[in-house]
């Protein structure tokens, strides 16, 4: 029943910026947090940042507090992750997820998942 569909990714250079976006479709998308995870090479997908339903509270992985901005539309059924000062470790590719609650927004509790977009950054 929810789809998310991400978009925005991209080949880019360290210390460039990157917006990606995932468009939400569903049953009350405004209700539920939302986050980002990514999954590099060869490695586990782990959580990158959250936002709650109302966008009062944000919850950043430490690797990316001060780089990346997490924020949403409700209206839009949009959630964005401005990604600035990139480094080659960031690459990876971003999954967009619905949270089923507050602080739930983990690999194994994530009840939807968008297909993922590519972000690489060169060195």
């Amino acid at each position: 029943q929810v789809q998310l569909v991400e978009s925005g990714g991209g080949l880019v250079q360290a210390g460039d910026s990157l917006r990606l976006s995932c468009a939400a479709s569903g049953r009350a998308f405004n209700i539920y947090p939302m986050g980002w995870f990514r999954q590099a090479p060869g490695k586990e997908r782990e959580f990158v940042v959250a936002v709650s339903s109302s966008a009062v509270l944000k919850w950043y992985t430490d690797s990316v507090k001060g780089r990346f901005t997490i924020s949403r539309d409700n209206a839009k059924n949009t959630v964005y992750l401005q990604m600035n000062s990139l480094k080659p470790e960031d690459t990876a590719v971003y999954y967009c997820a619905q949270c089923p609650g507050a602080s739930a927004c983990r690999t194994d509790l994530v009840n939807y998942w968008g297909k993922g977009t590519l972000v690489t950054v060169s060195s």
